[in-house]
């Protein structure tokens, strides 16, 4: 059966006040959410669509712990297809890793307990897991000591997660990403995604998905509608009810989006609905009582605050039935999506001032832990851009950052082992006359890398790199640099 797009409409046509989702734009915006992406679906159709530029439709972007939605679907799909049940003891798929000690350890663990993060351990194994890298994740997750009984007690555990994506593996001898491909991905029309993989090749299964934000919206409403999707049943009612419901007490505070339970690798939220939620503000909301989906991604270090802003502005502006056309609004609406970009420093031209004494010079730099040997920017043919030569133990790159529009690159000096490269698109010049920044915003990512070459006072060179979001700098480092020759 072919694939039928999203339907398009007005949001007034299915009772959305335009105002309330520009309020939410604006509001987000305001307060410093650092939205990349947003798409917003009623009664199935979307009624508004926007991407942060260089933020783009057809651009996968990373999705942390929403990956984990995905991974608890693929079991779902497993369960409905018989290869498993829930309440299967964990070890049961895992038969060659159950020595005594392993067996009194997990004994009472279920798929449903590493489901709802209530698997008894009070650490997150994953740490465990990433401390050891080139050793056996499962078996890692095994061994580690059991607190609690299992189903008991609510701890955030990504090693579950991977656990779960192993036991994918297992049981049908396919990664989550190929079995989910023909039951899931292709009825949706989403393009295979990338999902990446430990150094045994099991996928994350906790993170490493991307998605565009589209795929996210699918999903989430495929959740909504039942599980089916253009008149195929692709997922159980019967799972969907028991993924999205409580299965395990997660806190009390009533006004907390974060307190409403735990289902199925998917959080409760208020008002009624659920959401998948990863990390630095990736997320795909559904809304039963609203019959609304949205989706949405950034990066941000505070999800509860964009939570709260969706509330706040969107659900005031959601009626039962359609409402009056308010075409200023809507064009209003519609203007403001089509022109959001990510902000950045006003830049100049480096040939003036002490910033021209770094054009087209090596700078060897102090040891860093992203092994960077050698910093260089030159000017581009157009005279209105820059290039940022390095070298490092990844070899030679060159990317392009130009002062007015954003030049796409790649680079491969990246700190997390969920991506080896990474799409970029930059924008530079001086910032003073000084010094210059180049701002590489990791486009598959919510981070920016942001290097910034400076003159010292006493005629030496500093060179800053970190990644950058405006709200934080991570693995931030000064190399000392010396000009060569």
């Amino acid at each position: 059966m072919p694939y039928e797009p999203l339907e398009r409409a007005t949001p007034e046509s299915q009772g959305v006040a335009s105002g309330a989702i520009l309020a939410f734009v604006n509001a987000a915006n305001q307060r410093g959410h650092n939205l990349h992406s947003l798409m917003a679906l009623r009664h199935g159709k979307v009624v508004a669509e926007g991407w942060w530029t260089p933020y783009a439709p057809d651009r996968p972007h990373m999705m942390f712990s929403v990956s984990k939605s995905l991974t608890a679907t693929a079991v779902g799909i497993a369960a409905d297809e018989g290869r498993l049940s829930v309440d299967d003891p964990i070890l049961s798929f895992f038969p060659s890793y159950a020595s005594a000690a392993v067996r009194r350890n997990m004994e009472g663990v279920r798929v449903r307990d590493l489901l709802a993060m209530a698997t008894g351990h009070d650490v997150d194994t994953m740490e465990i897991m990433r401390a050891q890298p080139e050793e056996d994740w499962v078996k890692v997750f095994f061994d580690v000591p059991l607190e609690y009984p299992p189903g008991t007690h609510f701890l955030y555990n990504s090693g579950a997660s991977f656990v779960l994506s192993a036991l994918i593996t297992s049981r049908t001898g396919q990664s989550p990403r190929d079995f989910l491909t023909p039951r899931l991905f292709d009825p949706l029309g989403i393009e295979t995604p990338p999902w990446e993989a430990n150094s045994r090749g099991i996928q994350y299964g906790a993170s490493g998905l991307r998605l565009t934000t589209e795929d996210v919206a699918k999903v989430a409403q495929l959740y909504l509608q039942g599980g089916t999707w253009q008149g195929r049943q692709l997922l159980s009612r019967s799972w969907i009810e028991s993924a999205t419901a409580a299965q395990v007490s997660n806190g009390s505070d009533p006004d907390s989006d974060w307190s409403q339970g735990y289902g199925f690798q998917i959080w409760r939220s208020r008002h009624g609905g659920y959401r998948f939620d990863g990390r630095y503000g990736q997320f795909g909301f559904v809304l039963p009582r609203q019959d609304m989906v949205v989706a949405l991604t950034a990066g941000t270090e505070d999800n509860r605050a964009i939570t709260q802003t969706l509330w706040e502005n969107l659900l005031p502006g959601v009626s039962t039935d359609p409402l009056p056309e308010d075409v200023s609004a809507r064009i209003e609406l519609d203007d403001a999506l089509e022109q959001q970009e990510l902000a950045v420093p006003e830049f100049g031209d480096p040939v003036n001032g002490a910033t021209a004494t770094l054009l087209g010079r090596t700078i060897d730099v102090s040891y860093n832990t992203l092994h960077v040997r050698s910093v260089r920017v030159d000017p581009d043919e157009s005279g209105d851009g820059l290039i940022l030569t390095t070298e490092s133990d990844h070899g030679h790159e060159a990317v392009p950052a130009h002062r007015r529009t954003w030049a796409p690159g790649t680079t491969a000096i990246w700190p997390y082992e969920e991506m080896t490269t990474v799409t970029t698109a930059s924008r530079g010049g001086a910032v003073d006359d000084r010094a210059i920044e180049i701002h590489q915003q990791c486009v598959d990512t919510p981070f920016r890398r942001v290097w910034r070459i400076e003159v010292g006072e006493n005629g030496g060179v500093d060179v800053h790199v970190g990644l950058d979001n405006g709200f934080w700098v991570d693995r931030h480092e000064v190399l000392r640099g010396h000009l060569r020759g």
